[in-house]
């Protein structure tokens, strides 16, 4: 059943009153390195990693310890970076959660080979696997956060691989890309200014999306009003950062030229008819503002046999950013519920 938004904050602040003062306030034990390998390098870690083109390697970085709770973040694009996760720095530790930053294969602060072949699903999950062997993490301790095209990965990751996990967190993403791109033909796109509209619809039929004036039309008209509710200008700089990072080649050739919809390899994918196969606890974040049907994405928890929805009311796509106390009392909450049962 889907625990109403609520019923989840009520369960954050029991779980936030029950907190020793060593999570209130990492001590000693969360800052602990003891056996670890990474204390040189601050907790980064190159990853070498296996696929039918060769070796390569991705960037990783560990913040705390906690033997109990260990949660590997997945960002978006695809080839978006780790970076617009850094807002977690203002609320994991002080939860004493440790934590995984890591930027994905063809990201910017990992290799970047050129070779098309590699861009698939199936073996972005392969990657995730070597990752979570090479980190030591386990379904005693191992949550998997994904975020956008992260929730997809996520999903697959648990759909083949489960019985490595504690706990999943579907993080704006619904489980089907048909659905998705019906929610922005049939209620986003209605919404918006026709005349722009059919401007950016006549660059994106002529292949011009890298005509500066799509960007100017999208921005105040989508992104600012779906993906990050504040004018662009105002971001936060981790987002502008990794979205000035975002490798081009590989978001195009899987999702498409805009958050307007997807139209790339992922066109097709749809796992709808396979949440009920994951079992571990999972939480569900949508937002009423976001390119995801929030309404959706509720229905989605239902489908989890131990699934949970937290909606971000004032939040869109970055919700960790635009209704970010409700976003981490909600996450934090599942997490300490998921760590002391």
């Amino acid at each position: 059943m889907a625990v109403l938004l609520s019923g989840l904050l009520a369960m954050a602040a029991t779980a936030a009153a029950a907190l020793p003062p060593a999570h209130s306030q990492p001590g000693s034990t969360y800052f602990d390195h003891t056996g670890r390998d990474d204390v040189l390098a601050g907790g980064v870690r190159m990853i070498p990693i296996t696929t039918p083109r060769g070796t390569f390697h991705v960037w990783t970085k560990r913040v705390g310890n906690n033997p109990k709770l260990k949660v590997l973040l997945l960002h978006g694009g695809p080839g978006a970076t780790h970076e617009y996760f850094e807002a977690f720095d203002s609320y994991f530790p002080g939860a004493g959660i440790e934590y995984y930053y890591y930027d994905q294969l063809g990201s910017a602060y990992s290799d970047q080979p050129k070779d098309r072949s590699l861009w698939t699903i199936d073996r972005y999950v392969d990657e995730v696997e070597q990752v979570r062997q090479a980190l030591h993490l386990d379904k005693d301790n191992f949550c998997l956060l994904g975020h956008s095209w992260g929730g997809v990965l996520a999903i697959e990751y648990a759909l083949k691989y489960q019985q490595h996990l504690k706990c999943l967190v579907i993080s704006n993403m619904v489980d089907s890309i048909p659905a998705y791109n019906d929610y922005a033909h049939k209620v986003l796109m209605p919404a918006m200014d026709q005349k722009q509209l059919a401007e950016v619809r006549k660059l994106e039929a002529e292949h011009r999306t890298d005509d500066p004036r799509y960007m100017q039309i999208l921005t105040p008209m989508h992104y600012e009003q779906h993906v990050l509710r504040m004018p662009e200008a105002q971001w936060p700089e981790p987002v502008t950062r990794s979205f000035g990072h975002i490798n081009r080649q590989i978001y195009t050739l899987m999702q498409g030229p805009s958050e307007l919809g997807a139209s790339g390899r992922l066109l097709n994918w749809d796992r709808s008819k396979d949440l009920h196969r994951i079992a571990v606890p999972t939480l569900v974040i949508g937002a009423q503002h976001d390119t995801m049907d929030p309404k959706y994405m509720a229905g989605m928890a239902n489908k989890l046999p131990r699934g949970q929805f937290l909606l971000c009311p004032k939040g869109s796509h970055m919700a960790m950013y635009d209704d970010q106390q409700v976003y981490f009392d909600g996450l934090i909450g599942f997490l300490h519920g998921v760590e002391r049962p």
